[in-house]
């Protein structure tokens, strides 16, 4: 890392320390101190350093306005956060991943003409202790199963710092399982972010005493609504058992979120203001919002919602659950246009499955590059991922992100072009036949989203962009 960032980040952390002491203490008068204190720390100077700085004040206009929802918010972590498990995760999520990672982020891109990711998402092994419906870890269950040793799960964070990432975040299978060597990847790697989807019924005492004294890991609680919806789907007795998790965290004053799949059979359950407001009793800081992708042989595709359904997401999302809630919602597919559409191919993130293979996203299980046979940074230049790069966004309306679920036909191109496999150890699947499913439900959210798409400054954007002559896509950070 260059003296420079070093000395910055030294800065910007010392001024963190700070904002959170003064916020913990007296939030309204701590609140201009803290605007000052940062304005003069993160300094200017450059176009990445304006843009962070509009952010933050931004920001700060939101938590110095009465009854604003980040205000809520921060005062929500404020009331049932540990102190010390704030900055830490203040430091690292932002701090190390932004002031630090950012500029060797785009140092690799420059350098290398690939993509180098902001998070990387990896699976410690392909057991489960579940069997859930629709999920393609499940067919695992009765064959030999696969793991990333510790050695490798350590390898691949020390070279994602090379290379810019400081966010790691672990599915599976259930990463719970393996859970001495996460806390050991937390002790050895201080300076980064950890979380984990998990299905939360293997979350002990012991455990998350672990996660008070490491500071630096977050799970989030995979689940499909109340106890009736989460047992028909996970299991009876599995949502007692989540509830058990989030009551053993909140007790010990740690943060969580929930990681919630809608289904076409799930939805009401899953939107029901008195769902939510559950959450929020719990002490649910976040909530990831993912829709049901039929991934697998013999995955059901009649559990993918209807466009309706997709488009009721949206609306509860940003009319009602983003003004109302102190939870932070991240709603992947229907966010896009915040994102300038798919983040996946390490523009932003990755995946990584427990037999080292990279593929472009966790719903996504091709693959021309392994971990175990190449460098990450190899890795990251392979034919595979270097199409992903090439080729997004993947659609001009940024409603439409996904190259499998909402443009069928854009996988199985960078698939065929580039001699990527498919992953699936058990029933490896053919990338056409995966795109049959999603045909139907792809081409009626094309239709639907047009309307919603009309309403986005981002749409307007890109008609400006047209009528002057350029791509209407230009917009795009890469």
């Amino acid at each position: 890392m260059a003296i420079l960032d070093q000395l910055k980040a030294k800065a910007i952390t010392t001024a963190v320390d700070m904002a959170i002491d003064l916020l913990y203490e007296d939030f309204d008068g701590g609140l201009p101190k803290v605007r000052s204190a940062l304005n003069r720390f993160v300094g200017s100077g450059d176009e990445t350093n304006d843009e962070q700085l509009r952010l933050f004040n931004m920001v700060m206009d939101y938590l110095e306005t009465p009854g604003n929802n980040w205000r809520r918010l921060v005062q929500n972590v404020i009331a049932n956060v540990d102190r010390d498990v704030t900055r830490t995760f203040v430091i690292n999520f932002f701090v190390n991943s932004v002031t630090i990672g950012g500029p060797r982020q785009r140092e690799v891109r420059e350098k290398y003409q690939c993509n180098s990711p902001w998070a990387i998402l990896m699976d410690p092994t392909t057991a489960c202790n579940l069997h859930c419906t629709g999920c393609w870890a499940a067919n695992y269950t009765d064959k030999k199963q696969k793991s990333l040793t510790y050695d490798e799960l350590d390898s691949i964070v020390t070279q994602g710092k090379d290379l810019g990432t400081y966010i790691y975040l672990y599915t599976g299978g259930e990463p719970m399982l393996r859970k001495k060597d996460i806390i050991r990847l937390c002790e050895r790697h201080p300076d980064c972010f950890f979380s984990a989807f998990t299905n939360g019924t293997l979350i002990d005492e012991k455990f998350a005493d672990e996660m008070l004294r490491v500071k630096n890991f977050m799970p989030a609680f995979s689940i499909e609504g109340f106890r009736e919806a989460t047992d028909a789907r996970r299991g009876e007795g599995t949502f007692d058992k989540v509830v058990r998790a989030m009551d053993l965290l909140r007790e010990r004053r740690l943060p969580f979120g929930a990681s919630i799949c809608y289904t076409s059979q799930n939805y009401e359950s899953v939107t029901s203001d008195e769902f939510v407001r559950f959450l929020v009793d719990k002490g649910t800081l976040f909530a990831w919002i993912f829709t049901y992708m039929p991934v697998g042989q013999g995955a059901p595709v009649e559990l993918l919602a209807t466009p309706e359904q997709r488009a009721g997401m949206w609306h509860k999302v940003r009319e009602n659950w983003r003004k109302n809630e102190p939870i932070f919602f991240a709603d992947f597919w229907n966010d896009g246009e915040y994102t300038g559409g798919c983040i996946a191919g390490a523009r932003r993130y990755l995946h990584i499955n427990a037999g080292g293979d990279l593929e472009p996203c966790a719903f996504i299980h091709y693959s021309d590059a392994n971990v175990r046979e190449k460098s990450l940074l190899e890795c990251y230049q392979s034919k595979f991922f270097k199409s992903y790069r090439a080729n997004q966004p993947f659609n001009e309306n940024m409603l439409r992100p996904c190259p499998l679920l909402d443009n069928p036909g854009k996988l199985s191109q960078m698939v065929h072009e580039t001699g990527a496999v498919s992953t699936d150890y058990t029933h490896p699947e053919d990338v056409d036949e995966l795109e049959a499913k999603t045909r139907e439900v792809a081409a009626a959210w094309a239709e639907a989203s047009e309307s919603l798409w009309a309403l986005s400054p981002k749409k307007a954007l890109s008609d400006r962009l047209v009528a002057e002559g350029k791509s209407p896509t230009d917009w795009v950070k890469p």
